[in-house]
């Protein structure tokens, strides 16, 4: 009767033996088709292949409510082929369901290492599920599962979900540092969170890059700068990826762009007096625009340096008189210190002297200072 079972299960899996990619033997379909999902989380790609059983049998028979327990037993059991006793579901049907990481990832908070791994799942009746990473990904299914060869085993609980007819493998809730690799079949969802650390993955490829092609541009060392500064990490490092973009390489540019970088990264790093005095020197320089003084004003403002800001708008007023972003800086720089009054006063000369493109914005901010309110 136990060869019987797992005749049955073998049937289910897609006749392996008639299917098989085996030398003088003849390709027909499986009734469970491959399929393949990926997603990439910061720079991480993560793949599952796998193949997907019906809750219809080949035969056309609805299964619902016969998944659970009945085709996929609970737990661990001896399926009565291959070398397995206690072995788990395999997590999809015909071979070894197969998952890839590029990078090294946490697992439901749990450290896995970047690289290849059959995929396998004991479900419960209880509602949980343990989830388990074998170094073995060659095995047929589960049915030479060998506990030894786990690289990570974490428990996860199983929710209610739609039915889904076709085993599904899908990435929901997907940042750029997460995602939530949920499987779907019949009325059931497996969800298992994924985690990578992408400033540091992020941080890691810049040291290699930079010694490669990208090392050559002038934009990478400010984007690797910028990019350390957003996530407050290694700042040490990205006051030299800096300092390289502003002199010392023969790419180097000592420009608006190139030391307003090196202000920021200073700035992040605490140094307020040093990253003043550098972003003067960007102020002063011959590339400076009346764009680059209202950024930095907006800047100042966000980080509540209301009064440092009105000084930067007061003094692009007085270095382009003529230009519209003029006025309109200094209405910000008033609205941010409280000074409705003025604020609308110069945001009506602003308005005046705007293109076209840029009245209908303008207008918005003049209704919100006509109300008595900064639009900051």
């Amino acid at each position: 009767m136990k060869f019987k079972n797992s005749l049955f299960i073998v049937m289910f899996t897609g006749c392996f033996i008639t299917n098989m990619h085996a030398q003088n033997i003849v390709f027909t379909p499986r009734a469970s088709g491959e399929a393949a999902v990926m997603q990439k989380v910061g720079i991480t790609d993560i793949l599952v292949h796998y193949s997907r059983p019906s809750v219809t049998s080949p035969q056309g028979q609805d299964r619902t409510g016969a998944i659970w327990g009945q085709l996929v037993p609970y737990g661990y059991n001896n399926l009565g082929f291959g070398t397995a006793t206690e072995a788990p579901w395999r997590a999809g049907a015909n071979e070894n369901t197969v998952i890839k990481f590029s990078t090294d990832v946490k697992v439901e908070g749990k450290d896995l290492r970047a690289g290849k791994y059959g995929l396998h799942i004991a479900v419960f009746e209880d509602g949980k599920a343990t989830i388990i990473f074998s170094n073995d990904t060659e095995s047929w299914g589960s049915f030479f599962y060998d506990k030894a060869k786990d690289a990570l085993r974490v428990d996860v609980q199983t929710v209610e979900h739609p039915e889904t007819d076709l085993l599904t493998y899908a990435f929901d809730k997907v940042t750029t540092s997460s995602a939530t690799l949920v499987l779907n079949w019949e009325k059931k969802q497996i969800p298992v969170q994924i985690t990578v650390d992408t400033p540091e993955l992020v941080f890691q490829n810049f040291q290699n890059e930079l010694k490669g092609n990208a090392g050559f541009n002038i934009q990478s060392w400010q984007a690797a700068a910028n990019y350390l500064v957003q996530n407050n990490i290694h700042l040490e490092e990205a006051l030299t990826y800096a300092n390289n973009a502003v002199e010392g390489q023969f790419y180097s540019q000592k420009n608006f762009n190139t030391l307003s970088t090196k202000a920021n990264v200073l700035n992040a790093m605490g140094k307020t007096d040093e990253s003043i005095k550098v972003m003067d020197e960007a102020l002063n320089g011959p590339d400076v625009t009346i764009g680059n003084y209202y950024g930095y004003g907006r800047q100042l403002i966000a980080a509540d340096q209301d009064a440092k800001a009105m000084e930067i708008f007061k003094a692009a007023s007085k270095k382009w008189p003529d230009n519209w972003l003029a006025p309109h800086g200094l209405a910000r720089g008033y609205a941010a210190n409280g000074d409705i009054k003025n604020a609308l006063k110069y945001e009506k000369i602003a308005y005046e002297k705007a293109p076209e493109a840029s009245k209908q914005f303008l207008e918005g901010y003049l209704k919100t200072l006509e109300e008595g309110k900064d639009f900051n």
